[in-house]
């Protein structure tokens, strides 16, 4: 049936009043009842305290049996010699040391930091971005002017002063300088989150960039750049060229390492040995040649009358530089003390080639100047001490040519169930109570009590205090005998076990070098006729050069170049700060 327009109309709207009063039932049963407002603000809760940004931690797990794994030493990003037992890559310290941490940086933390007189608490590993003023509101520090950002990682120019003296004062660049409670500028940390140290003088000692790479400054113009190798190992360069570079392998299923020297054109390799002490790896220099037992103890014992020698250094640029410091012996009553001069000159004319590649001569010529003339510092009786230890060091020689260890097939890929450490513990040369005296073969950089810093260069002295490391694997030693602008003679300084391993490891080195020069000129410039030589290659401490070395050192040097424009930036964006 059709219906009709009226009845339509009606029932549209019925329909219609159905629907608005189904949707104002709905919209009444969802609706909540209001909160009524406090009577008063809610307190505001304090602010947590941050937390550290973590290091860029590159070996910080345990070694998992890769081959040439993340490289350790001074380029990782934990504490100081922190690490536990890693891949072979990566020796811990220039010439062979445990897998421990980076040497230098400073992972985030205070703004001006809980170190003495404002400066960054560092835990030796790599640098990490800051939040000023949360971290200093959190140590009680006064703040000056707003130091918040609402970018993280940026920084708002500002000030912070923070308890006990020192002050961080970040530019409008977003560069922070920290100032101890003298007011001497200690670091600087730029926006890109590399960090630079500074020596009592005001002078760069120490970068630390975002990357990990460590760059240190001698106090007479030398540089080194250490740095991660892709695949494991490090890189450790002098500049123009120069330096060496890592890379771990196995025989006989046993961690070694070899390092590829590059100088001039010319490279050569040595071979280190792993082994373990309290959960860390070391390594051991291995000599590549032994001598004949009759040799080693002609070397080893007095000679029948003092002799005289002409070294031939006296038109040397080397030696002229460094004559306040050191001048050999008049005569020679043992080999132990020749082998001492020897020592020593090759570790002051490495450093002088150094110093001549980093294109130091207005300095050079300052330093010289300002030095000739007085007595040597080096005496006869740090001289002596060193020849005792020469003498140890013929002695361990000798018993280990007459038990060489096999040679074993060489392998990149570590033994059945890893690498880890399965005989029992080998305390390092560097921690031995029968060995205390360490020659500084390359540029440190040591934290002093007001929180600037100060160099070791290569042919400085130590004595160690300690034998046992502390939670950081540093131990104290006495500054023997130093150099012109270097830590103070007599002071005393925290050095890295990593580091006097490395010395160690030079040392023997370069006795062993020694003793090639020994058995070269016997008979000749005033030396004594001893036994046949009688050289042998050690199987275990041959190694092949690697053919990248030159090209990861021009690689780093780029980098390097890169960062310390980018600390010289920023230290002049706040130098009218410095006191």
């Amino acid at each position: 049936m059709k219906r009709s327009e009226p009845s339509k109309a009606v029932f549209r709207c019925l329909l219609l009043s159905s629907v608005l009063v189904g949707t104002a039932a709905m919209a009444a049963a969802q609706k909540k009842p209001e909160t009524p407002a406090p009577s008063k603000p809610a307190p505001a809760a304090p602010a947590p305290h941050p937390a550290a940004t973590a290091p860029q931690a590159n070996n910080s797990a345990p070694h998992t049996g890769a081959p040439g794994g993340a490289p350790n030493g001074r380029t990782n990003s934990t504490p100081h010699g922190s690490n536990p037992v890693n891949t072979p890559g990566g020796v811990g310290s220039a010439h062979g040391g445990n897998d421990s941490a980076t040497r230098g940086g400073t992972a985030s933390t205070t703004t001006g930091g809980t170190g003495k007189g404002g400066s960054t608490a560092t835990t030796r590993g790599g640098t990490a971005p800051k939040t000023p003023a949360t971290t200093s509101a959190a140590h009680g520090g006064t703040t000056t002017t707003a130091h918040t950002s609402t970018v993280a990682g940026a920084k708002t120019p500002g000030t912070v002063n923070h308890p006990g003296g020192g002050r961080s004062v970040t530019s409008a660049s977003g560069h922070t300088t920290n100032f101890n409670s003298s007011g001497k500028r200690t670091s600087v940390e730029t926006r890109g989150g590399t960090r630079a140290g500074f020596d009592r003088n005001g002078h760069v000692s120490s970068i630390h960039t975002h990357s990990g790479m460590a760059i240190n400054h001698g106090a007479h113009g030398e540089r080194r750049y250490e740095s991660k190798r892709p695949g494991g190992g490090r890189v450790v360069g002098y500049g123009h060229g120069r330096g060496y570079a890592e890379r771990g392998y196995y025989r006989g299923g046993r961690p070694y390492m070899r390092r590829t020297y590059y100088y001039g054109g010319r490279s050569y390799a040595y071979a280190y040995r792993g082994y373990y002490y309290h959960g860390y790896r070391y390594y051991g220099y291995v000599p590549a040649y032994y001598y004949a037992p009759g040799f080693y103890g002609w070397a080893y014992n007095p000679w029948a009358a003092p002799v005289a020698y002409g070294w031939g250094w006296g038109a040397s640029p080397w030696y002229g530089y460094y004559g306040y410091y050191f001048a050999p012996a008049p005569f020679y009553a043992t080999p132990s003390l020749w082998l001492t001069d020897y020592v020593v000159a090759a570790n002051l004319q490495a450093a002088y080639d150094a110093r001549a590649a980093a294109n130091a001569s207005a300095a050079a010529a300052e330093d010289q100047s300002a030095a000739a003339g007085g007595q040597v510092t080096l005496t006869p009786e740090v001289k002596q001490q060193i020849a005792d230890e020469v003498r140890a060091q013929l002695a361990a020689e000798r018993e280990a040519a007459a038990h060489p260890e096999p040679a074993g097939a060489v392998s990149s890929a570590p033994p059945a169930g890893g690498d880890q450490q399965t005989g029992p513990d080998e305390r390092p040369a560097s921690l031995d109570p029968a060995h205390r005296t360490f020659i500084v073969s390359e540029v440190l950089t040591e934290t002093t009590p007001e929180g600037t810093e100060c160099a070791l260069s290569p042919g400085d002295v130590l004595t160690r205090i300690e034998d046992s490391p502390d939670a950081n694997q540093n131990v104290k030693v006495l500054v023997a005998s130093s150099q012109r602008n270097d830590c103070a003679s007599g002071s005393q300084v925290a050095v890295a076990v990593t580091d006097l391993e490395e010395m160690q490891n030079a040392f023997r080195a370069k006795v062993s070098e020694g003793l090639g020069k020994l058995a070269e000129n016997q008979g000749k410039n005033g030396l004594p006729a001893g036994p046949a030589a009688g050289a042998q290659p050690n199987p275990a401490g041959q190694a092949q050069p690697d053919l990248t070395v030159a090209a990861d050192l021009e690689a780093q040097q780029d980098e390097a170049s890169q960062s310390e424009k980018e600390v010289a930036d920023a230290a002049a964006s706040n130098q009218g700060d410095d006191d």
